[in-house]
Parts: C-alpha cells; structure tokens; sequence
C-alpha cells in the first residue's frame, strides 16, 4: 500500500485544540481487514483531557482495502454491455476510547471515510477519483473545527 503517515501526524485545528500532534506506533490491523493501522502513543500542543491509546481506551488509525479487489467483468458478446460493475470500497477509520459519564467506562468512538470506486474508474478516470478524494477531504479538512463543534454541540 502507498500508506506513509509522517510521524508525528499533525492535527487540524479543533476548539480548545494549539497545535495537536500525535505520535504513532505501527500495530496489526483487525483480522480480515488488509491495510495499515497506527496507535496513538503520545500527544503534543495542548489538548486537555485528551488520553493515548490503552486496552480500555483505544485510539487507532486505520487503513484498509477490499480483501480481493473487483475487476469489470467481461461485456456481452452480442451487445457490448457490461451487466454489473462492482465496486471496490476503501476506509479510513478512526476510533478513539470516549468517556460517556463520570464513572463509567470508556466506550469507542469512531470515524469513517468510505469511498467507493466502480470498477474500471480506476484505469479508466483516475483523474476525477483524485478530484473526488481532493474536494471532499479537502472540505472536510476545511471545516474540520466546525465539524468537531457540530459533534459536540450539535448545531449545524
């Protein structure tokens, strides 16, 4: 895979957050998912109340791909058409160990990113996945700060 954190990952900016950095330590990604996963080990900036990753309370990095990626099948001899197009479906998920109440234990939270890319799009218009993945995480990396606020407070 062409996965290559830089280590520390530098955070983006969040409330409450200066300067969120986090160290990683390579770990095993969970059985039947191929990919990459990273443990968070240590915290730079400030970032109050925020814990590393634990048993109790994880917090991963993780990477994956389908487990066998799907070609496009053979078109129709007669008509030329290609019946089904598959898709092959990528992750990037988060979790992070989360307090619910005082007291209580830590439960997981996590965040995905799904894309899906038919099959042949791939070969065939790597240019507009490219854009794709650009605009949207580029959005998102935008307005992450106000993501965060919208989880919390639930305003949109």
């Amino acid at each position: 895979m062409s996965i290559a954190l830089n280590n520390p990952i530098t955070g983006l900016a969040q409330t409450g957050f200066a300067t969120p950095t986090y160290t990683v330590a390579t770990d095993t990604a969970p059985a039947g998912n191929p990919g990459k996963q990273v443990v968070v080990t240590a915290l730079g900036g400030t970032q109050t109340g925020v814990t590393v990753h634990s048993v109790q309370s994880p917090f991963t990095i993780n990477f994956t791909r389908p487990a066998n990626l799907r070609t496009l099948g053979a078109a129709n001899p007669v008509t030329g058409v290609i019946s089904s197009i598959p898709s092959n479906v990528y992750k990037v998920i988060g979790r992070k160990g989360v307090t619910p109440a005082s007291g209580l234990p830590a439960r997981t939270a996590t965040c995905e990113v799904i894309v899906t890319v038919p099959s042949g799009a791939d070969s065939f218009d790597a240019p507009n996945i490219r854009a794709l993945l650009s605009a949207t995480l580029g959005a998102a990396s935008q307005q992450v700060s106000g993501f965060g606020d919208m989880c919390v407070n639930g305003v949109l």
